[in-house]
């Protein structure tokens, strides 16, 4: 696994895209700093700039880094969630601008995976999880669903759990400042 994460944060360093597995599907990931890595991202997926990005962090510490002000209730979402949840927070910091939504927003998941969870704090930064898959068609369940122009389309494949057994997309829930909350997919 060290490997591993030694070659991607080498690609992720260089803007980079890579193709890795998240503690759901597999994802197209790049430094959530960086604006060309994300344009690449969004060119990759063909998938228009007004549709957000998701992104990973390693823990609460992380999270609390890149959002102006988490609202309390996330902690207590993500502590008792039963699935992986993503949640958009209001007033995202230190992220490229072209990651942003237009309501000023950003979708964060704190990763509970192992190699996730490893390669973002040896990176020290968020790196955006988005599908492996062309916008608009179906998310691939496993590593050989994903298509060959993905594949050829990224800088490196992270060569683990590639037999991983069939995965879903997390939950989504927006939480607004002002206190209200939104399931977006559950």
């Amino acid at each position: 696994m060290y490997e591993e994460i030694e070659k991607a944060i080498s690609v992720l360093k260089k803007g980079g895209v890579i193709l890795y597995p998240t503690d759901t599907v597999w994802g197209i990931g790049c430094d959530a700093t960086n604006e060309e890595a994300i344009e690449a991202v969004y060119q990759l997926k063909k998938r228009v700039e007004s549709k957000a990005l998701i992104c990973l962090v390693s823990d609460f510490k992380m999270l609390n880094q890149y959002v102006e002000d988490v609202p309390e209730v996330a902690y207590d979402i993500l502590k008792y969630a039963a699935k992986p949840t993503t949640i958009i927070y209001d007033d995202p910091i230190r992220v490229a601008l072209n990651l942003i939504a237009e309501d000023n927003s950003l979708a964060i998941r704190v990763t509970k995976d192992d190699f996730c969870k490893k390669l973002i704090r040896k990176f020290r930064r968020p790196i955006v999880s988005t599908s492996a898959n062309i916008s608009g068609e179906k998310t691939p369940a496993t590593f050989k669903e994903i298509s060959p122009e993905i594949l050829e389309g990224v800088d490196y494949v992270v060569n683990l759990q590639k037999n991983k057994k069939p995965a879903k997309p997390s939950a989504i829930i927006k939480l607004k400042n002002d206190g209200t909350v939104k399931v977006i997919r559950d």
